[in-house]
């Protein structure tokens, strides 16, 4: 379980997020956790310290994302 405000690691590899296909290396991009938007299964908003073609933030499920 994550909490708000926490830096972690989230492994984007594969995932198609608001258009945007990140590609198999994206498996360390780092962020901030924002909120939990789903608890079965369990999801969190992260956003990124990077923007990746334009998407700052992501939903991801919870076993992709690990502390930072």
């Amino acid at each position: 379980m994550f909490t708000p405000n926490q830096r972690v690691k989230v492994n984007l590899a594969n995932l198609k997020i608001q258009g945007v296909l990140f590609s198999q290396n994206v498996q360390e991009a780092l962020g901030t956790i924002l909120e939990q938007v789903s608890t079965d299964p369990p999801i969190y908003r992260v956003e990124l310290l990077f923007s990746f073609k334009g998407v700052k933030r992501v939903e991801v499920p919870e076993d992709r994302i690990r502390p930072a």
